[in-house]
């Protein structure tokens, strides 16, 4: 690509790069309909009556895991001889109420859509556990009535204007990976509903070497934009868990957060500036450069929005040339406690790696049970890892907790990095434990989601929910939680149930949490319900441990009951204005963030 100068900077010389994306249009010929991934890959039981795990687009591929198979009948004490079928696509789907006059102004703006049955219901959803429970037990009352799918910008600008002409609610749709019920269609709207799939969105617009920026439409899926990048010898490195499904565009409007964060940064710190379709027109800011001080920041603005004012369409992120030297990592520690001094000592001392993360005791054990037969602490080398951990130095297996890490850059910083970071882990009591636990541990975490379907189909219903806490309250707040959880699950004589954490994303000032929750429901009539009903108050002890209600998974219509305390009244009045003022029609009604938005409007 040759060169040339502008006035704005110099841009590689190239015309706008359409990108053959793993995800086809049709979604579901390539991703279940009803659950995490692709088809051809899930856990399942064998004819042995072993867990397995099928395909081979993960390393536990084609694999039986009996070690899992045990770790499962032991945590959860569930039947396997009576797997839970999960119904067929359902037929009856609610009748379309888009109007022909709607249908007709899309053909003349030559944007295609569609009012196929399910079409609509793939778009409808998320993966909360109650959107994936309700595709496999019932039906949602409200779905999208038509799907469309804008090509460029203009469209998006034509498809607004006619939605605010013909009151049409519009619901921008990326990946379908939203775990806060965010896309869900609000199920007391009157108005039609368009699910605006901006799939068919996925151009690189431009790139300028340069200034290492790049330019995407926001329909582009993770894994699509970096393999293209990667072939440039570029990369983002943004990397969320659902990096192989998620879209830039939802990166964008949920303010995501990557595993490879503390080299590359946050979405908030990879976005140069953001261009959304509101009612109103068209928000960006129009100077590129690094950073500006002439007010407020519109980019904010638009970042973390979840589809309540309007549509991304194309994004300009900061790009960094591929690292040389990619090396995985690993510490084992006695105790939890032990781990979390060590993560704050390294924040301390701002010298993460690209991503460092600490599992609990409960998770390590998860972890080790997914190892295939022969490698569970047996072997000689492990017998000897064994010995050491267990015998000399007098590591609790029932306490022990591990850092997995991942270090890229030049060969020298990748090579001083990690031994500060192992001289800082024995000053805690942590020892190094080898590379292969580190991208083991890494690359399972592609996997973890797949499990959640393995459950439903044996009566476990588990799920996942994240906060950011300050240092001081880390693992108060850890311990708070499971404990908070422990007692409801008392109180409700829920005995085979699994509570873990561990600490994703560390800051100067603190640190993300993940928690892990599942449990056995055979009997209950309503187990998500159950579920929520937990998990709410599990998330009220992470509030009143000073944690906050979400760090990179957003607010949605799942914890948007919490959005007025975390703002401010004041904040919220100005979300309101904000709203009132970029979508007088509300036309952008997914009803997503505050209860109060449409009552006030």
């Amino acid at each position: 690509m040759q060169q040339r100068s502008e006035k704005s900077g110099t841009r590689d010389e190239m015309a706008a790069k359409k990108i053959e994306s793993v995800v086809p249009k049709q979604k579901h010929e390539l991703l279940k309909w009803n659950g995490w991934g692709y088809n051809d890959s899930k856990f399942y039981l064998n004819s042995d009556k072993i867990i397995a795990f099928s395909g081979l687009r993960y390393p536990i591929g084609e694999q039986d895991l009996p070690n899992f198979t045990k770790w499962v009948l032991k945590k959860f004490h569930v039947d396997l001889d009576n797997p839970q079928r999960s119904q067929d696509i359902p037929q009856n789907l609610p009748e379309s109420r888009v109007s022909e006059e709607f249908l007709e102004n899309l053909k003349n703006l030559q944007i295609d859509f569609s009012t196929n049955g399910l079409d609509r219901l793939i778009r409808s959803h998320g993966q909360t556990l109650y959107d994936i429970h309700t595709l496999r037990t019932g039906s949602f009352e409200r779905i999208p009535d038509a799907v469309v799918w804008p090509t460029s910008h203009e469209a998006v600008v034509d498809l607004v204007e006619l939605a605010n002409n013909l009151n049409v609610v519009l619901i921008p749709y990326g990946g379908g990976t939203s775990v806060s019920g965010a896309i869900t269609c609000p199920q007391d709207e009157q108005r039609p509903i368009a699910a605006v799939d901006m799939c068919q969105m996925n151009r690189m617009l431009w790139l300028d070497r340069e200034n290492l920026v790049v330019c995407f439409e926001a329909g582009i899926v993770g894994q699509d934009l970096e393999r293209e990048l990667r072939k440039l010898g570029l990369t983002v490195g943004h990397e969320p868990d659902s990096y192989e499904f998620s879209t830039l565009g939802g990166w964008v409007a949920t303010r995501a957060s990557g595993m490879k964060k503390n080299v590359y940064g946050n979405i908030e710190d990879l976005v140069v500036r953001v261009k959304m379709v509101t009612s109103r027109g068209v928000l960006e800011r129009s100077i590129s450069a690094p950073r500006v001080s002439c007010g407020p920041d519109f980019n904010h603005i638009i970042m973390g929005s979840e589809g309540t004012l309007g549509i991304v369409t194309e994004v300009l992120l900061k790009v960094r040339p591929l690292p040389p030297v990619k090396r995985y990592g690993s510490l084992v520690f006695p105790d939890f406690a032990s781990g979390v001094r060590f993560m704050r000592e390294v924040a301390k001392r701002r010298c993460q790696p690209a991503s460092i993360r600490l599992i609990d005791n409960e998770q390590f054990q998860f972890g080790q049970a997914l190892k295939p037969e022969g490698s569970f602490l047996s072997g000689f080398v492990e017998k000897l890892k064994k010995a050491y951990l267990f015998g000399w130095k007098g590591f609790d297996i029932e306490k022990i907790c591990v850092t997995t890490l991942l270090f890229e850059g030049h060969a020298n910083d990748v090579n001083t990095q990690e031994k500060l970071i192992n001289e800082i882990a024995k000053k805690f009591g942590g020892i190094p434990a080898g590379a292969q636990n580190g991208e083991r541990g890494y690359v399972l975490t592609f996997v973890i989601a797949y499990i959640r379907d393995l459950g439903l189909d044996f009566n476990v219903v588990a799920e996942s929910f994240e906060t950011s806490v300050p240092w001081d309250r880390c693992e108060a707040l850890c311990e708070n939680v499971k404990e908070r959880v422990r007692q409801e699950c008392a109180a409700l004589r829920i005995s085979n149930y699994l509570i873990s954490c561990r600490v994703t994303q560390t800051y100067d000032a603190g640190a993300c949490v993940y928690f892990y929750f599942g449990f056995n429901t055979f009997g209950m009539a309503d187990p998500a319900h159950v579920y929520e009903e937990i998990e709410s108050k599990a998330r009220d002890e992470i509030l009143s441990s000073g944690g906050t209600i979400s760090h990179h998974h957003g607010v949605g219509k799942l914890r948007k009951k919490w959005y007025p305390q975390s703002i401010s009244s004041v904040g919220l009045s100005l979300y309101n204005a904000t709203k009132k003022e970029l979508d007088p029609k509300n036309i952008f009604a997914v009803g997503n963030l505050s209860d109060k938005t449409l009552a006030k409007l």
